[in-house]
């Protein structure tokens, strides 16, 4: 929501893809509230004429495409290999890094007529680093971030650039079920010592959506108030066990 609300603010206008009806029309009317414009599409992004269809609607409405936000994304995993479940795995890579795939592979053709555009591919920390489990969430946002520098050297001539924003440490509806205790500790262990929240990924998304980045292509960008550069220390408590 955060997200295309802010790109809204800048004036983008904005087609909000969700599987949720109420939660897609509900961002749309904040986004009319402030007078902009927006398209709620129902869609899920693991199916690829969902992908597709999405990507026809905005150019139907708005005539054109020019920046991609991938920033549907699922957890899931297992506590050990033994014990995870391959559907499980196989419907997180399909949302995470399938669904990032299709909606670039949909998304080029327009970009090209337009002149080129942006691709901005919301990942994780997890990507970059080991979560400490889970076999399925890490290596889907991993994924996510080698599909956008294969993107940015494949269109970098067509003028479409492809970034990565790694969200860490974040509060968002995505670990609302956190207990307190963890989210104390996270903020103990990151630099600035507090959390960030989704505004935070909205305000990078937009910096990279906007032509004062118009010479950054194939980045990736941690938002995570520094965690990842204290997520070392995790060899200290592996070392007494």
């Amino acid at each position: 929501m955060a997200i295309a609300v802010l790109l809204a603010a800048e004036g983008a206008r904005v087609t909000i893809v969700d599987r949720d009806v109420e939660r897609a029309q509900y961002t749309q009317g904040l986004i009319e509230a402030e007078g902009n414009q927006a398209l709620a599409v129902i869609a899920d992004i693991s199916d690829d004429l969902d992908c597709g269809r999405a990507v026809e609607a905005t150019l139907e409405r708005f005539g054109r495409l020019d920046i991609l936000v991938n920033n549907a994304g699922i957890t899931g995993g297992g506590p050990s290999l033994e014990a995870l479940d391959l559907s499980v795995w196989q419907r997180t890579l399909d949302v995470n890094l399938k669904g990032a795939l299709m909606m670039a592979r949909r998304a080029v053709p327009a970009m090209k007529a337009a002149g080129g555009g942006s691709m901005i591919h919301i990942a994780s920390v997890a990507g970059l680093l080991s979560s400490g489990g889970g076999f399925a969430y890490g290596p889907s946002k991993g994924g996510m971030i080698a599909l956008s520098r294969d993107i940015a050297v494949a269109y970098g001539r067509a003028g479409i650039r492809s970034n990565v924003i790694c969200p860490g440490h974040m509060f968002t509806p995505l670990v609302s079920d956190m207990p307190a205790e963890k989210r104390t500790l996270r903020r103990k262990i990151a630099p600035l010592g507090v959390e960030g929240d989704a505004w935070d990924i909205a305000e990078a998304t937009v910096f990279l959506a906007s032509d004062a980045a118009r010479f950054i292509s194939g980045a990736c960008l941690p938002v995570d108030g520094g965690a990842t550069v204290t997520l070392g220390l995790r060899s200290f408590e592996l070392a007494g066990e």
